[in-house]
């Protein structure tokens, strides 16, 4: 008979994998810092013998860090994910910024299907709150902040679409994004024009989200993407005809 007598769980084993959890579902995100021993061992239940078990465990497969006198951290577990060599040969190459908006236009286009089909109403009510914050700060001229919402509003598309591989994929995508290996977001919000139309893309596919709307969601994550592709191509041939009449300058002013 293929049955094997049934052991209790040990308390750490039970504690790994609510950690191993939350870090699966992006929830504990890399640097984030775990509160001390004792308020955590008291929020999860446990004594700290059994907590202290259960970090070494995740210490161990390389999930937590600890840092002397400054606590446990989440392990930065997207950090090998592009080799340092390979970013600056795609920061050296500006099709390399076109192939990854494209890679974006289709992972994020099929997060926003399954987020408009499968996210919860709480998944719904964390998107829906991020795009009021993005509202609010539209007319800041504050071109950080608003890239900073930005990708924060594509990061909860992505959760709500619950497939933890596209999650941890899609975080490294803008990790390279947030370290200006391909362009700096704050180039596209440098005219209120400009601006005003992202806002404008930002609520349509907010709108077909709230609407439950899959293909909808899709078309608009596509149809912003697109635009975003569009003005990025412009800068990069705007920046090679200055160059190009910078040398006809030098050239006039030297002969």
């Amino acid at each position: 008979m293929p049955f094997r007598p049934v052991s209790p769980e040990k308390l750490s084993t039970a504690v790994v994998r609510q950690v191993e959890e939350l870090i699966l579902r992006g929830i504990l995100q890399p640097g984030k810092r775990l509160p001390p021993e004792r308020e955590l061992a008291e929020r999860l239940g446990v004594s700290r013998p059994s907590l202290r078990d259960a970090i070494a465990q995740l210490q161990e497969a390389s999930l937590l860090t600890a840092k002397p006198g400054a606590g446990v951290f989440v392990a930065d577990v997207l950090g090998s994910a592009f080799s340092p060599a390979l970013m600056a040969l795609f920061a050296r190459h500006d099709e390399a910024a076109i192939d990854y908006l494209a890679f974006r236009r289709d992972m994020e286009g099929l997060a926003a299907e399954r987020a408009a089909r499968l996210g919860s109403d709480t998944d719904l009510a964390v998107i829906s709150a991020v795009f009021t914050k993005m509202e609010s700060v539209d007319d800041n001229n504050n071109p950080e902040e608003q890239a900073a919402l930005d990708a924060q509003f594509h990061m909860a598309i992505t959760e709500a679409s619950h497939n933890v591989v596209m999650l941890h994929m899609m975080r490294s995508m803008y990790e390279l994004l947030r370290g200006g290996v391909f362009y700096h977001r704050q180039i596209m919000f440098k005219q209120q024009t400009k601006r005003a139309v992202l806002l404008e893309q930002h609520r349509m596919i907010h709108d077909a989200l709230m609407a439950r709307d899959a293909a909808g969601a899709r078309a608009a994550v596509e149809a912003h993407l697109n635009y975003v592709e569009r003005a990025l191509m412009d800068q990069q041939r705007a920046e090679r005809h200055e160059n190009v009449a910078r040398q006809r300058l030098d050239h006039e002013l030297k002969g």
